[in-house]
């Protein structure tokens, strides 16, 4: 008999309410599967090695998933706010709203950018995301995070197509970020 590990275990008691907010079950499947295969056991955690470990034949649902499926978001991030509430939530408890830079090499992930990244100090090819933690005393719990896209990728209709940005997607400065 195959001995599921603990940790397994509170991981699936714990992601349930995420699966339950897709609302669908083929995509509850594929984003237990994916959640699973990157804290699980293996050193690579692109799609083809989690799929050979954990669901073999599954390749191209969990591809199809990752790269083109859509959904909303607000459900799942309505189970975060309750789970991190729940956490560090209370009167003592405090909002830290900052910008984080992700030193990128290439230029075609969205919203990178020659701009200001505080891990180097200066300016650097990187994306910014604003980002929002929940604490209290010395406990931080990430709650959210937006991607910032600078003017440059708002500005270029090409670049934004090829990485599909949604038309309707704006610049917006990082207070406003954090304001909505």
């Amino acid at each position: 008999m195959h001995d599921v590990p603990a940790w397994h275990q509170r991981f699936t008691s714990w992601v349930k309410p995420f699966l339950e907010a897709l609302a669908y079950k083929g995509r509850e499947a594929m984003a237990k599967l994916y959640l699973t295969g990157l804290l699980g056991p293996g050193d690579r955690k692109s799609i083809e090695p989690i799929t050979n470990r954990f669901a073999p034949g599954q390749h191209q649902r969990l591809h199809h998933f990752i790269s083109a499926s859509t959904w909303d978001t607000e459900p799942l991030e309505a189970v975060l706010m309750k789970k991190v509430n729940d956490l560090v939530g209370g009167p003592e408890s405090h909002l830290i709203i900052d910008d984080t830079a992700l030193v990128k090499q290439g230029k075609h992930s969205v919203g990178v950018a020659h701009q200001y990244c505080g891990q180097l100090g200066k300016n650097a090819n990187c994306q910014c995301v604003v980002t929002f933690t929940l604490a209290r005393d010395e406990i931080p719990v990430p709650a959210a995070m937006r991607l910032y896209l600078p003017k440059s990728w708002c500005n270029d209709k090409e670049r934004r197509a090829k990485a599909k940005v949604p038309e309707d997607c704006v610049f917006q400065e990082k207070w406003r970020i954090a304001l909505d």
